[in-house]
């Protein structure tokens, strides 16, 4: 029954949403695949080290909030781990398609117990797509800026 249920839910989306749903889980399967990966060889697919896309905003909010809910959504239903860092992959890849900038934040602070813990979360413009709760608490120990320029993504990869 809980089978059908879903099935019906996902039905009632919009089309546009049941793509952006499919698109979401495809890219978090994609970013997990990247958090298996050494950091080093990732670190360049993810923008300009340590630089920060603009506050301005560059995009319609309607679609990044119906891209950060595609992608809470779906991380839900993954039967991989989906967490932070993987939904901010996978929110800056679904914006680079769409020629949107934005920055991803790696942040480090230590729990109750005095471990030490992480956290990513991913900002366009002034909106936060993915991890915001919580992100006060972290130091930022990295950042990673995919700036469009004239239809070019600045930041990626080469090689």
């Amino acid at each position: 029954m809980k089978l059908f249920r879903k099935v019906s839910i996902f039905l009632s989306f919009s089309f546009e949403m049941k793509w952006l749903l499919i698109e979401a889980i495809s890219f978090l399967a994609f970013a997990r695949i990247l958090k298996a990966l050494p950091f080093a060889k990732v670190a360049p697919s993810l923008g300009i080290q340590m630089e920060e896309t603009n506050y301005a905003m560059n995009a319609d909010l309607k679609i990044l909030k119906q891209i950060s809910q595609a992608i809470h959504i779906m991380s839900a239903y993954t039967f991989w781990e989906s967490q932070c860092l993987v939904k901010a992959i996978a929110g800056m890849k679904m914006l680079e398609r769409r020629k949107i900038e934005s920055t991803l934040y790696l942040g480090t602070a230590k729990d109750e117990e005095g471990k030490l813990i992480a956290h990513a979360w991913l900002r366009s413009g002034t909106y936060y797509m993915s991890g915001s709760e919580g992100m006060e608490r972290f130091s930022v120990v990295g950042k990673f800026a995919k700036v469009i320029q004239q239809n070019k993504v600045l930041g990626e990869s080469n090689g």
